[in-house]
């Protein structure tokens, strides 16, 4: 018999570094869920990832159990990587706060397509070049 889900948490958390404190106790604390198991589960998986961002989905259920799926990293982390960009423009239709090549978005864009609702390469480069944009980047060739 299939477990009831309660409700779905969606967080961002470093690498391997969670801890009970907010925003995963006061997150998971809301709900039963054993605190500690989770911060242990979490970080073993994300262990390679330290100093990532990771996104993370937990499903808790009636019974107080739950389950995560690690998603990959966000799209403007990846980004700022790629192009050693230290944070994006505060004002990005006025303020441009740099450039990435369309080469770099179909690299970012790979890594990202299972994350995406889409299986097709060329709608996630606009997704990613969307996101470059609203960044303050201008997209090259």
């Amino acid at each position: 018999m299939a477990k009831t889900v309660k409700t779905k948490i969606k967080l961002q958390i470093p690498g391997g570094g969670a801890t009970p404190a907010p925003p995963v106790g006061s997150a998971l604390g809301q709900h039963g869920v054993n605190i500690m198991a989770f911060c242990k589960q979490f970080n073993a998986k994300t262990a390679a990832r330290k100093g990532e961002t990771v996104p993370v989905v937990i499903t808790v259920y009636i019974d107080k159990s739950f389950d995560f799926i690690v998603k990959t990293t966000p799209v403007s982390e990846l980004i700022r990587k790629k192009i050693n960009l230290e944070k994006g423009s505060s004002r990005p239709g006025i303020d441009k706060s740099g450039k990435i090549s369309w080469k770099d978005i179909e690299e970012i864009a790979k890594i990202k397509l299972l994350d995406f609702n889409t299986v097709n390469l060329e709608q996630a480069k606009r997704i990613v070049a969307g996101s470059a944009r609203s960044m303050g980047l201008d997209v090259v060739d």
